[in-house]
């Protein structure tokens, strides 16, 4: 931008401190710096933080108050205490980038440590360090859901209880590139631009106009294409207040683009979770009631959609089983970590390996096969539509047909002479190619012998929704050039999906999809289009309009009524635009879904481990999915391929690791954090099954599948 200037954000390098003092003066005289600003000047201009406004949701039978949070003030700057490492404390603005990082060295500050509390278990414990007095225990909020009596009369009759408890580990969103921001300030209209990349423009531009306590309609966020996203690009970061904030104090365009550092500790991270679940079971294998305990870590203090992972999407426990009554208890937790937001699934993974890990210890419980108990208790084709009992209706889905397929193409009766034939060799047949596990294992396992391979295998089925919005879509008489989709303004650019998110609309017109840049709208508006003596009356599968003439030609070897040809729309569409001295109004319309759509899949990985090093390789990875009717096989099989690693990712290979003293992250950059990479995974077996979906094209939503059924350990 003409005339920008340059910002470097001065962090909290304690979990947990108290800021006594900042002394800037030897920062502000250094040469090239405009302006060293701190939480005072932040709070004396009477910018706010960054909201925590999400709702904790009601599911059945519960009824009564809302649930109490305690919210606390989420500053762009601290300025009394510091509670996570990374945490901004000052920032710096100057002619170029390095005079900006010169100058933060000379900033003093005056911290007095505090004991951090890091670990999920350990802050909800009675002694823990506490981050707000407002919040005894270090307990946002406590929520529940589902049925606690017909839950406790379910276990009161069980004939055997299983019993899990599972971590949902902290992982970083590491994207490709760095974050960054640049604010503008125009002083004459009195509006702010923020360009970034976002996920949800409108979102981010309702919290900025709350910040600065001004209309939305002052707030201009821009974006360009922004790829891949999953959550990380949903947040409201504290730069995107600071770099418009400094902009109209300085009348200058203020750019921060972070460094890698800075994509490890101060950036919104996946929530972690510690849940106990008990399984009730009847004699005969039956699921009678699922009872949960969660502990959410959400962080120093409540991202926008915090509260949303742990909550929303509980209802995803219910999964592919008929499990009568069920209920929900989550309390969370403040610690001194950096906050935690939604994550690809939000929730749904957590969700899912809570629960078939479960079912997994449920069949160890009984002797019997894992698969077996799975098929026992699992919702049937004639049970739908089946609403479960934390509220949602599956439509349609053919659950067998997904599970039978996947353990053919599995090979899942071959599974015993594998892992025997595993127990003979000397290595993992594959191994992570990584210096550090290379010299590990030349340094134990170089000589004497080797203890046998182990190999197991995993089965997992799972069910989740998405919800999406319709676009509003026009049709104009040249079909040629006017088809067009009108997508609200300012929604992401996740990539170059937009041609094929088209195609549905023109199977539906019976158009050309390569012809024109086409829309979804309502299919019967032909019926009310063409010349004034013809009429569509019904619409075929190839997208043409059978005709009625109205007594044009009077034959006695022709009634007036018979059909007498069939159109295509294309041309339905040019004729009526020649109609009269004026061309036609284009159609509208609008699609409002009906509800979500329930997609279905079962994965099965197979994986040998060396018990020596703990070296492990994934050997074989199949993967069934019904989707319904599938637009695009090519792109339908890249999102499960980025799913499934991105699961794979937090089940074998990721984690945020914290020093329970020092509350510092000893995984703070790809040295220490290791994200899977191509030689970590196998090649993917896919194979799908088609049932419609209710919707009138039949589609179910795939973005979050492969994450949802791989994230398990």
């Amino acid at each position: 931008m003409a005339g920008e200037c340059h910002a470097v954000i001065l962090r909290s390098p304690h979990a947990h401190a108290e800021i006594r003092g900042i002394d800037t003066a030897a920062a502000r005289e250094a040469p090239g710096v405009i302006a060293v600003l701190t939480g005072a000047e932040l709070a004396a201009d009477g910018i706010g933080g960054i909201p925590s406004d999400f709702t904790l949701p009601f599911y059945p039978p519960r009824a009564g108050p809302p649930f109490a949070v305690f919210h606390p003030p989420f500053p762009a700057l601290a300025r009394e205490r510091a509670r996570y490492v990374g945490e901004g404390v000052a920032m710096i603005v100057a002619e170029t980038l390095e005079a900006a990082r010169d100058a933060a060295e000379l900033v003093e500050i005056d911290y007095e440590p505090l004991d951090p509390v890091t670990g999920t278990e350990a802050a909800a414990a009675d002694a823990a360090p506490q981050l707000w007095p407002e919040a005894p225990g270090n307990t946002a909020f406590l929520w529940e859901a589902g049925d606690r009596a017909a839950t406790a009369a379910a276990f009161a009759r069980a004939h055997r209880v299983a019993r899990v408890k599972v971590v949902n580990s902290r992982i970083i969103m590491a994207a490709l590139e760095t974050r960054g921001a640049i604010g503008e300030w125009d002083a004459a209209a009195e509006r702010f631009t923020l360009h970034t990349a976002s996920q949800m423009p409108h979102g981010l531009r309702h919290h900025l106009a709350g910040a600065f306590h001004l209309a939305e309609d002052r707030i201009r966020v821009l974006i360009g294409d922004v790829g891949g996203g999953f959550g990380l690009k949903n947040a409201v970061y504290p730069e995107y207040i600071l770099v418009l904030w400094a902009a109209r104090r300085l009348g200058r365009a203020v750019r921060w683009i972070g460094e890698r550092g800075e994509a490890f500790s101060p950036i919104i991270t996946a929530a972690t979770n510690v849940s106990e679940a008990e399984m009730a079971l009847d004699a005969e294998g039956k699921f009678l009631g699922l009872r949960v305990a969660t502990l959410a870590n959400l962080g120093a203090y409540l991202a926008p959609k915090g509260l949303l992972s742990p909550t929303s999407n509980t209802p995803g426990l219910s999964g592919s089983y008929r499990t009568p009554a069920m209920h929900v208890t989550v309390r969370g937790i403040f610690s001194n970590t950096v906050p935690t937001d939604v994550y690809r699934g939000a929730g749904r993974p957590e969700a899912f390996y809570l629960l078939e890990r479960l079912v997994d210890a449920a069949a160890r419980e009984l002797g019997i096969d894992p698969a077996k108990l799975r098929r026992r208790n699992m919702v049937k084709q004639t049970d739908m539509p089946f609403r479960t009992p934390l509220g949602l209706t599956y439509d349609h889905g053919d659950l067998e047909k997904v599970l039978d397929a996947a353990l053919a193409k599995a090979d899942w009766a071959g599974f015993s002479a594998r892992r025997a034939a595993s127990a003979q060799k000397r290595h993992v047949a594959r191994h992570r190619s990584r210096p550090f596990h290379r010299a590990r294992r030349r340094r134990l396992v170089g000589g004497g012998r080797d203890p046998p391979r182990r190999r197991g295998q995993g089965d997992r089925l799972s069910r989740h929704h998405v919800e999406r919005p319709g676009p509003r879509d026009r049709l104009c008489p040249d079909d040629r050039r006017s088809l067009r989709a009108r997508h609200r303004r300012g929604r992401d650019r996740p990539g170059r999906h937009r041609p094929h998110r088209l195609r549905p609309r023109h199977w539906r017109l019976g158009l050309d999809p390569d012809r024109r840049r086409g829309a979804r709208h309502r299919h019967d508006q032909g019926d009310r289009e063409g010349p004034p003596h013809r009429r569509a009356s019904a619409r075929d599968r190839r997208g043409r309009y059978r005709v009625r003439r109205r007594n044009v030609h009077r034959r006695r070897h022709r009634p007036p009524h018979r059909a007498a040809s069939r159109r295509p729309l294309r041309r339905t569409m040019r004729r009526s635009g020649r109609r009269g001295p004026k061309r036609a109004s284009p159609i509208a319309g609008f699609f409002k879904p009906g509800g979500p759509t329930y997609p279905n899949g079962c994965h099965i990985c197979e994986v040998e481990i060396d018990p020596e090093t703990g070296v492990f390789a994934i050997l074989r990875y199949t993967l069934v999915h019904d989707f319904g009717r599938i637009l695009n096989p090519m792109l339908l099989e890249g999102q499960l391929h980025g799913g499934i690693a991105m699961g794979l990712g937090q089940a074998g290979f990721e984690r945020v690791v914290f020093d329970p003293e020092s509350g510092q992250p000893l995984a703070a950059s790809f040295m220490d954090y290791a994200p899977p990479r191509a030689d970590d995974l196998p090649f993917f077996a896919f194979a799908h099954e088609t049932t419609p979906s209710a919707n009138p094209l039949g589609v179910k939503g795939c973005g979050e599948a492969g994450a949802t059924a791989a994230r398990r350990r």
